[in-house]
C-alpha cells in the first residue's frame, strides 16, 4: 500500500501534467496508477496539499498548486515539504545541492525563489537536483544549516 507522501507526490505529478479539473477526473486518475483511494481520501490530499482551481477560460478549471507570494507563506510551505521531496543537502564553498524526489526540483527551487533573499543568488533545478548558489561561503553555510533543519 502507497503512503500519504508517495499519494501526495502522484498527485503533484499529475496535476502538474494534466488538467485536472474534478475531484472525480483525480481519483480516476490515481486509480489507474494502482493508488486505492475513494473521493473522501483525495478531497483531504487537496486541502492537505493547498490545492486550488483556477480558471482556464470559457468556464474551464484545474487544479493547480496554490501561489505563494508572502515570504512567511513560502517558508510554511518549505517547511512542509522538505521533508517529503528533499533526500539530502550538500555544500561546496558557496553552492548548495539539494537532491530531491524525481521530478519535484523545479517546484521546490521556485519555492526558494520567490523567497527574494539576499543571501541566495539564485537556483537551477534538474530533475532531480537543485544548485542553490548562496552570495558567500558563510551564507551557504547558514541556508545549508537552515535547510538541513527543514528536513525534520
Amino acid at each position: 500500500m502507497a503512503s500519504k507522501e508517495q499519494r501526495h507526490r502522484a498527485i503533484q505529478e499529475i496535476i502538474s501534467r494534466e488538467s485536472i479539473s474534478t475531484q472525480a477526473e483525480l481519483v480516476d486518475r490515481l486509480r489507474k496508477l494502482n493508488y486505492d483511494v475513494t473521493q473522501a481520501t483525495v478531497s483531504r490530499d487537496i486541502n492537505e496539499m493547498r490545492l486550488v482551481r483556477v480558471p482556464l477560460g470559457r468556464g474551464k478549471h484545474k487544479y493547480a498548486l496554490a501561489q505563494l507570494d508572502l515570504a512567511e507563506d513560502v517558508m510554511e510551505e518549505l517547511r512542509r515539504i522538505f521533508p517529503t521531496f528533499v533526500r539530502d543537502v550538500d555544500r561546496g564553498e558557496n553552492v548548495l545541492v539539494l537532491k530531491v524526489s524525481e521530478g519535484h526540483a523545479s517546484g521546490i527551487a521556485l519555492l526558494i525563489d520567490r523567497l527574494r533573499r539576499d543571501d541566495i543568488v539564485g537556483t537551477i533545478a534538474g530533475e532531480d537536483s537543485i544548485l542553490v548558489v548562496g552570495r558567500t561561503v558563510q551564507d551557504a553555510e547558514a541556508l545549508q544549516e537552515e535547510f538541513e533543519g527543514l528536513l525534520t
